[in-house]
């Protein structure tokens, strides 16, 4: 009897296609031949030339990699510039570099809870939390999408140590957390507030400083905050910010920052580099919303249906999985990438076209962008 014990992958790879969720790599060329709606790029940085300059000139001066680890040689001037000026930017006492915003939410997810403690999680919260939550070998209460008295009665029946944690924005959809209440509730019932705003930074708050600042929140006790590089700031990893005694922790606890290679020196020049240029511009978070504000209106006067944006997603409801890819595929064809979203990535099972508002936009490229969803909306 022949032994194939990666048969199963065909069954896996059968329903996939059986219910349209098949997913493909499409590598990119090194000069957009489409425009770009799909990336999280919100500022139009990660081409810029200050900023493609500073990778450049640390990847020179500080080599390719990080050569290992964060407490062995990994750590570089660049990450305690970058660090200091992060924290200092978004109104928190410290910060922590990682590889990624995944890692970061890992990180604080498995290093601040653990065996006996609580973490509630909103239902619409991002993948990485998800996980984190699950190593955090804690006990994990999902509730109802942004309904903060569901958060309040999971920490009052628990009346142990807890956490409750949430997108500021979440990818799916654009809307934001209600942070002003969640605080408030944590603040009553003596837990700690995680707040991943890797889709707030550079958009939200005065001149981009992030949802946190935005709602008045910044540095408050018993609040922590993730967010990634990758998005408004055009480069790669993450960060945690918090109180200090809460990053010193994470240096000692947190497994994905200990055992992990740290940040290359020309992600974390460029990150920075960007973070000057952003307090330099601080209009470009603005225009951002601006943007997304416009396509929203454009489309939903045309009778598509689409979701609010607090910040710079704008997602359209498409009527399946299949017509979602359809619909992409059309745009694409036609000059304009946008996102695609099916289950299992959207929680509720809609499909979804997802549009990234960008700063560096003009009113003609966003014509276009509306015409062209427009123009290959499916029909059912």
């Amino acid at each position: 009897m022949s032994f194939a014990p990666f048969d199963w992958i065909d069954d896996e790879a059968r329903r996939r296609a059986d219910a349209g969720l098949v997913r493909t790599l499409r590598p990119r060329p090194a000069e957009p031949e489409l425009l770009d709606l799909a990336s999280n790029d919100y500022l139009g940085l990660t081409r810029h030339p200050e900023v493609t300059a500073a990778a450049a000139e640390a990847a020179h001066r500080w080599g390719a990699g990080a050569t290992g680890s964060r407490l062995v040689t990994g750590s570089t001037a660049l990450h305690a510039d970058l660090e200091r000026e992060l924290a200092e930017f978004c109104g928190f006492e410290a910060a922590l570099v990682l590889s990624s915003g995944y890692a970061a939410n890992l990180a604080a997810l498995t290093a601040l809870t653990g065996r006996g403690s609580l973490i509630v999680s909103d239902a619409g919260n991002h993948a990485s939390i998800v996980d984190g939550c699950r190593l955090s070998r804690a006990d994990t209460a999902v509730v109802p999408h942004a309904d903060p008295e569901a958060v309040a009665k999971k920490l009052r029946a628990h009346g142990g140590r807890a956490l409750a944690v949430t997108d500021s924005v979440f990818s799916v959809d654009g809307d934001a957390a209600p942070l002003p209440e969640l605080a408030g509730i944590c603040r009553t019932e003596g837990a700690a507030l995680l707040v991943d705003d890797a889709h707030g930074l550079g958009v939200l708050g005065e001149g981009g400083r992030g949802a946190l600042a935005a709602a008045g929140l910044a540095g408050g006790d018993g609040i922590v905050t993730t967010l990634t590089l990758s998005k408004s700031l055009g480069s790669q990893g993450g960060a945690v910010l918090g109180p200090a005694p809460v990053i010193d922790h994470l240096v000692n606890a947190a497994r994905t920052f200990i055992f992990d290679t740290g940040l290359a020196p020309a992600a974390t020049g460029a990150a920075l580099a960007s973070l000057r240029l952003l307090r330099r511009e601080p209009a470009r978070a603005g225009r951002a919303r601006t943007v997304a504000t416009a396509l929203y209106e454009q489309l939903t006067a045309q009778g598509l249906t689409a979701v609010c944006p607090d910040a710079a997603v704008v997602s359209v409801q498409a009527p399946s999985p299949d017509a979602a890819v359809r619909w992409a595929a059309d745009c694409r064809a036609a000059g304009i990438a946008v996102g695609c979203f099916r289950p299992p990535s959207v929680p509720d099972g809609v499909s979804r076209l997802r549009l990234t508002a960008r700063a560096d936009l003009t009113e003609a490229q966003i014509a276009t962008a509306v015409a062209t969803v427009l123009r290959t909306a499916p029909l059912t």
